[in-house]
């Protein structure tokens, strides 16, 4: 579809993985490259617990979401697509997507178990059968992704939205997931520039209790309080409500670095060892001072040296429910 790229750029549509990234220039770099072979990978791994809206959008507008990762094949001068699933989702989901993908050069990718095979170049080194490792960025896949060609990856939540702005159905919309202790759980389609306080309250999941939120993910997500929900949320688009009663902040922080842990890749140190230390100070019943000082020094090198993006935001939940719950 000729100007898509430009209407992509006008209905300013960010990145909806969790990095607000501009969709178009990544379009751009991946379309303006001269080599012969490119590839598109739609990114459905989806692992931050307790968030499904990838799982909604492909169970309700599966079509859609095809459509948008064909019009990007078209655009960027790629002649093969990857649908990396989730594997529940691949699973759950294959029969359908196989009939709406058969006639395209759509290849459907179960995702591995694991909360890091749905880092970008993970997925680029588990497409080409590689070790389940981050690599080194420069290159960004934009530039060199599977196979070393160039790749254009974006969530699967881009690709539905893709398909709106190219039929100018497109209101900067985008998708939110609530859960925790809510009356409506569930995935809603809400604007882009609504804060947070709009959305629970819209949604009938305003808490009628003392609470605290956590927005961006039930693994990465910051924490956040009552007085600071008047601000849209700029990362993956996911609301999980705690009572403030109930919850044990320091049992929420192990639940976390027991995740972390078993989920970190072991490549480099940072994370592997950096990991283990914030599991082992978060045993205890509470927090004294040189621990609260130790687990700064940690965060600090975890978000200064790891090898990728998932050590740099490791620390975010730790740090706001730290200086916010304790």
């Amino acid at each position: 579809m000729r100007g898509l790229i430009r209407k992509i750029k006008k209905s300013r549509l960010l990145g909806m993985s969790g990095s607000s990234f501009p969709v178009w220039l990544k379009w751009k770099k991946v379309k303006g490259s001269k080599a012969k072979i490119k590839y598109v990978v739609c990114n459905g791994a989806e692992g931050e617990l307790k968030t499904q809206k990838d799982y909604y959008i492909l169970k309700h507008y599966p079509k859609d979401v095809i459509f948008g990762i064909k019009l990007a094949l078209e655009t960027v001068g790629a002649k093969t697509g990857f649908l990396y699933l989730n594997k529940k989702y691949y699973r759950k989901l294959k029969p359908k997507l196989i009939k709406l993908t058969h006639h395209l050069p759509i290849e459907l990718f179960e995702k591995p178990e694991g909360y890091l095979n749905g880092e970008e170049t993970v997925i680029c080194n588990i497409i080409e059968t590689k070790a389940k490792e981050p690599r080194v960025k420069p290159p960004l896949p934009a530039e060199a992704g599977v196979f070393g060609k160039p790749t254009l990856i974006n969530n699967l939540e881009t690709f539905y939205w893709v398909s709106k702005i190219a039929k100018n159905q497109y209101n900067y919309e985008r998708f939110y997931s609530i859960a925790g202790k809510v009356k409506q759980k569930g995935v809603y389609k809400l604007p882009f520039d609504f804060t947070i306080r709009d959305i629970l309250t819209i949604t009938g999941n305003r808490p009628w209790f003392d609470f605290f939120v956590q927005v961006g993910g039930g693994a990465s997500g910051e924490i956040l309080l009552p007085n600071e929900l008047d601000r849209p949320i700029t990362s993956l688009g996911s609301i999980i409500v705690y009572d403030k009663k109930t919850t044990n902040p320091m049992v929420l922080m192990r639940k976390w670095a027991k995740f972390f842990f078993k989920e970190n890749c072991d490549l480099c140190a940072t994370c592997r060892e950096g990991t283990f230390r914030i599991l082992e100070i978060l045993q205890k019943e509470e927090l004294l001072s040189q621990d609260k000082q130790t687990l700064a020094d940690i965060f600090n090198l975890l978000e200064k040296a790891s090898l990728c993006p998932y050590g740099r935001i490791l620390p975010r939940p730790f740090k706001t429910a730290i200086a916010k719950l304790l």
